[in-house]
């Protein structure tokens, strides 16, 4: 767990069952409103490979595990400590006592905030000094430089240490696509689309302007941007995502 706090692998979420408590974090560097129907989306994935089909016609009741919601928020906008997002919210017509609700806990881990939890979980606390590390030294150094002596400072004075010694080069790459996620997914944009074009001409025009593009959309839309090489150059992975991305989620 140590581990997963800072390290992404291209995605920001990770979920596991503690107790008779299925917890689901993630890290968001931007401002996101769509928090709980994403999270809806996401646990429902979860418990759909928890459970077996024929049990849920079955006459005993399925016992499911608490779900928990949490997003650890370190972006430059100004957020308060600590907020509750809810599905409800994002209702065209507000009730009451809505029938279906999933809450999400943010919580600001930006220096001075939550300091609480922040001295309960050492690797966050650490995750967010490393984090303003790196924004200090980018104010007046080259982005890569800024890292890379972040990374330097952040091992010499011990914070992450073990983690950042063992994997310095992805920490590097991470932290670089962090800060400039915007940038970096409106080029994996421009690089879906021109591959799909190019695609498209060993396809047909309608494969490669219709579906692959669609499935490299919902990559980049859904936090996989790391998949879309995979999916032009693998041409059995890109037909096992079709059938269960294109014809469902993709199509919709």
């Amino acid at each position: 767990m140590k581990d997963v706090s800072v390290q992404r692998n291209y995605k920001n979420d990770v979920s596991f069952v503690l107790g008779h408590e299925l917890m689901l974090y993630e890290h968001q560097s931007t401002v996101n409103p769509n928090m709980p129907l994403r999270s809806l989306i996401y646990v429902a994935k979860v418990l759909q490979g928890r459970v077996k089909d024929e049990r849920l016609y079955g006459k005993e009741l399925v016992r499911l595990p608490v779900p928990k919601f949490v997003v650890f928020y370190n972006g430059v906008e100004f957020q308060p400590e600590k907020q509750k997002l809810r599905l409800s919210d994002a209702f065209e017509e507000r009730q009451e006592e809505p029938e279906l609700e999933l809450t999400v806990t943010v919580y600001n881990i930006n220096p001075g905030n939550n300091k609480e939890l922040m001295e309960a979980c050492r690797p966050l606390k650490e995750y967010a000094q490393y984090v303003e590390m790196v924004r200090k030294y980018a104010e007046k150094l080259h982005f890569r430089e800024a890292v890379e002596k972040a990374v330097d400072e952040c091992i010499k004075k011990g914070i992450l240490r073990d983690f950042l010694i063992k994997n310095r080069a992805e920490a590097i790459e991470m932290c670089i696509f962090e800060f400039d996620e915007e940038k970096y997914l409106e080029m994996e944009r421009e690089y879906a689309y021109r591959d799909g074009l190019r695609e498209g001409k060993e396809e047909g025009k309608a494969e490669g302007e219709g579906k692959l593009l669609r499935l490299q959309k919902f990559l980049i839309d859904t936090g996989r941007s790391g998949e879309l090489g995979l999916v032009i150059t693998d041409q059995a992975y890109r037909e096992q995502l079709y059938q269960t991305l294109i014809e469902g989620q993709c199509t919709q």
